[in-house]
């Protein structure tokens, strides 16, 4: 591991401060993203500003009715929060499909956003991949590909981005809330990360030294009957191989209003805006759903390994729209796969906080440390670079 300095950063404009002075600065929040790969050797920063104490971890009502949703706030509290459970059920679903009980307990909604994606060649410094060392190449092309990108990818790079929880605030029409050395900015969320282009080691739009403080969700009334549905090669702690969140407002059979965003598909939250525009004003019926899928997916540019994906991005599309818009869709609430938030059990994995024990893995977050997983600081990272 490369040697590198730690400091904790005392108030938000220190910690920008500090990482915009050092080209090799970045910010520490849950951290496991961020460990790992300094132990695989994917990562070298000189210096590690730590933010997880900073006054970002509550979920407020904004006068205007927003979410504001802080960046410290832990996946497992956002995913319990009534207001979320009530307004957003798809974010709730999202998030409890992601990670496991204890990595949830520690991962942050800011390092959720910025989390890298889980390519194995990204992962394994002994290959090619402009992800982690621009210009050498992209081993996925020509490679295993089972789990990469049908939109968006170019010859330069083919993964796709890990979030579960990033579709589901895309199809919320989410926001996020920047601090940088210019000062505080609101981006929308479908503007911060990146398609890979001829830049793949760019993840995000972000600059150095910019800092989620939160993710404001808008009240919108077809955010109420919203769901998530991932696809995946297990039941849990695995990361979809598709994905769909989505949001829909019917009127008389008509569908009024709509928001859809895939996942596992593309270097970034997917917002498949040809569906929207085939389901927008017309009869909440299969064949439309099954046309504005056909739109969607008609640019997809599969590989030899996941053209199956096509197939099951349809299926599941279609599927996720009849659940929303059928007879007995009240969008009301997350209650899903045996139990109020999943697997069973309050919060998944069969007790309270995950494997057994009161919060799993023998220790107070799980994973036999303070914070889970063996680190001081468990998992995500706030900065993605």
């Amino acid at each position: 591991m490369i040697p590198f300095e730690y400091v904790r950063a005392g108030d938000p404009a220190e910690a920008v401060a500090a990482v915009s002075a050092r080209p090799g600065a970045v910010f520490l929040g849950g951290g496991t993203n961020l460990v790992d790969h300094l132990k695989l050797g994917i990562t070298g920063p000189d210096l590690l500003v730590d933010v997880s104490g900073l006054p970002f971890d509550e979920v407020e009502e904004t006068s205007a009715g927003a979410l504001r949703i802080g960046a410290s706030v832990r996946n497992s509290d956002l995913a319990a929060h009534p207001l979320v459970r009530r307004r957003c059920p798809a974010l709730s679903r999202a998030l409890l499909s992601g990670a496991s009980g204890q990595l949830r307990n520690v991962a942050t909604t800011a390092g959720n956003l910025l989390q890298r994606t889980r390519c194995p060649y990204f992962q394994d410094a002994s290959t090619p991949c402009n992800k982690r060392e621009p210009g050498s190449g992209c081993s996925a092309i020509g490679g295993h590909n089972r789990d990469h990108a049908l939109f968006g990818a170019s010859e330069h790079c083919v993964a796709v981005h890990p979030s579960d929880m990033a579709v589901a605030m895309l199809a919320l029409d989410a926001s996020v809330v920047l601090l940088g050395p210019g000062g505080e900015r609101t981006l929308p969320l479908a503007e911060l990360h990146r398609l890979p282009g001829d830049a793949p080691h760019r993840d995000t739009v972000l600059g150095h030294g910019e800092l989620i403080t939160a993710v404001e969700l808008p009240d919108r009334p077809f955010a109420r009957r919203s769901t998530y549905r991932k696809v995946r090669d297990r039941r849990s702690y695995a990361f979809a191989l598709v994905s769909v969140a989505a949001a829909v407002s019917v009127d008389g059979g008509t569908v009024r209003d709509v928001r859809v965003a895939l996942g596992g598909v593309a270097h970034k939250p997917w917002r498949a805006a040809r569906a929207e525009e085939v389901l927008l004003g017309s009869p909440a019926t299969e064949d439309v759903f099954a046309r504005a899928a056909d739109a969607e997916l008609a640019q997809a540019r599969p590989y030899e390994g996941n053209e199956f994906k096509v197939r099951m991005a349809r299926r599941t599309l279609i599927a996720v729209l009849r659940d929303l818009t059928g007879p007995s869709a009240d969008g009301s609430a997350a209650q899903w796969d045996g139990g109020p938030y999943g697997d069973g059990a309050p919060y998944g994995d069969a007790s309270p906080y995950g494997n057994s024990p009161p919060y799993g893995g023998g220790s107070p977050h799980g994973g036999g440390s303070a914070h889970g997983d063996g680190t001081t600081h468990g998992t995500t990272q706030e900065d993605g670079r």
